[in-house]
């Protein structure tokens, strides 16, 4: 039994194996370090110790971020959804969040997505290709790469291309984190 508080656990949403997924992000910058699982013992822990504590689906046990690596997650708050079927928690990362030894596990592996629209004036975004923006004359022409020019987007990196695990790193295979 877990001695998360009662009121926290009402308002979770977990699925059916008990879990709930928490996106880790740098406090300060905003940006996304990764995810995993918290069940709600994880989650006090978390709470409580002020140390990013998750759930293992491939060992079926807890791990707290860094205890092996030494890529330390601090947390900083943690925060629920308005579903609540996701967690937020926002840390300060020491070294690589990624099993790879990457800052991040998304550096790198950004997959190509079809132009819908053109920037517009002063960072406006969501402009229908061929569609002026207010105030300007368009030729109706979508821009270079956008959809319908022909163009090929860039390929994805292959997930073969990214090494298994980084130098001196316990890794998960299946949550993809250093420990």
């Amino acid at each position: 039994m877990s001695s998360l508080d009662p009121a926290i656990a009402a308002r979770l949403k977990r699925g059916p194996d008990g879990l709930v997924p928490a996106v880790a992000q740098q406090y300060d910058t905003g940006e996304v370090l990764m995810l995993a699982w918290m069940d709600d013992e994880a989650l006090h822990r978390t709470l409580t110790t002020g140390r990013a504590t998750y759930w293992s689906r491939s060992r079926g046990e807890y791990w707290v971020k860094g205890d092996t690596s030494g890529h330390v997650q601090h947390v900083r708050s943690v925060a629920l959804d308005c579903d609540g079927d996701t967690l937020l928690v926002r840390v300060d990362q020491v070294g690589a969040a990624c099993h790879t030894g990457s800052r991040t596990c998304f550096d790198g592996r950004e997959l190509p997505v079809a132009v819908t629209g053109t920037p517009g004036p002063a960072g406006e975004h969501g402009t229908p290709p061929g569609t002026a923006p207010s105030g300007a004359e368009g030729d109706g022409a979508a821009p270079s790469g956008a959809e319908g020019d022909g163009a090929a987007p860039s390929a994805a990196v292959p997930s073969d291309s990214v090494p298994a695990t980084g130098a001196g790193t316990d890794t998960d295979p299946v949550e993809g984190s250093i420990r």
